[in-house]
C-alpha cells in the first residue's frame, strides 16, 4: 500500500529549502532532482525561482541522517518526526513517477527513509489523483504532518492551486499531524480508505 505513495522528488542538482518564517530556526529542505520533468510545471524549479532553494551538485551534499521521502518506506512520516525534520531536514526526490523505481533506488543506503499517508494531489498535472503528489506536495505535507504547519502553507503559497491542495486534504492533514506515531497514521489512512 505504501508503494503508491508519494516520493515527492528525485532528480539531479539539489535544492536547499531555507524557510523565513521558522522561528530562526535552522531547517533544511533538500530536494535531488534528476532532470526528468517538465521545466515549466516543476514545482522544484519554481520554488528554486523564489529564491527558497539553493541548488547544490552531489548527493554527498544531502544531510546525513536527514528523513527521506520515500514511497517505498514501511513507515510513515508522522509528528514523531518532528525533531529529526528540524534537526537534519528533509531529503526529497524531484522525478518523474514513471521512473520512480530507479532514481529512488539511489537513497536506500541512507538512514531514515519516511512515505506520505493517503493524500490527494491538488496540481494541475495530477489534479484528483491519489498519492501522485507534486515535490512542493510532498513537502509541505511532511511539514505539516510533523507540526510545522506554517512552514507547509509558506511552501503552498508559492502556486495557484497550492492553497487547495491544503483545503482539499485538511481532515486528513490535521488527523495525521495528532497521531502519535507513524502506525496511528497509518491506521488513519486505513480508516478513511476504508470508510
Amino acid at each position: 500500500m505504501f508503494t503508491d505513495w508519494i516520493l515527492y522528488g528525485l532528480v539531479n542538482p539539489i535544492l536547499t529549502l531555507k524557510f523565513k518564517n521558522f522561528d530562526s530556526m535552522p531547517h533544511k529542505v533538500v530536494i535531488y532532482h534528476a532532470e526528468q520533468c517538465d521545466p515549466k510545471k516543476c514545482t522544484t524549479r519554481k520554488l528554486a525561482r523564489q529564491k527558497e532553494i539553493r541548488m547544490v551538485s552531489r548527493l554527498n551534499q544531502i544531510p546525513r541522517g536527514a528523513l527521506v521521502l520515500d514511497p517505498f518506506s514501511p513507515k510513515a512520516v508522522s509528528p514523531e518526526d518532528h525533531d529529526l525534520v528540524v534537526e537534519k531536514g528533509i531529503v526529497g526526490l524531484d522525478c518523474s513517477w514513471k521512473r520512480i523505481d530507479k532514481s529512488s533506488a539511489m537513497f536506500r543506503g541512507t538512514e531514515t527513509h519516511r512515505s506520505l499517508p493517503f493524500l490527494v494531489a491538488a496540481n494541475p498535472t495530477n489534479y484528483g489523483k491519489p498519492c501522485i503528489l507534486s515535490t512542493a506536495e510532498a513537502v509541505a505535507a511532511t511539514l505539516y504532518i510533523v507540526g510545522l504547519k506554517d512552514n507547509a502553507i509558506q511552501i503552498m503559497s508559492h502556486f495557484k492551486w497550492g492553497p487547495h491542495f491544503l483545503e482539499l486534504n485538511h481532515e486528513l492533514l490535521e488527523a495525521y499531524s495528532r497521531a502519535r506515531s507513524s502506525r496511528e497514521v497509518v491506521d488513519i489512512q486505513n480508516e478513511f480508505i476504508g470508510g
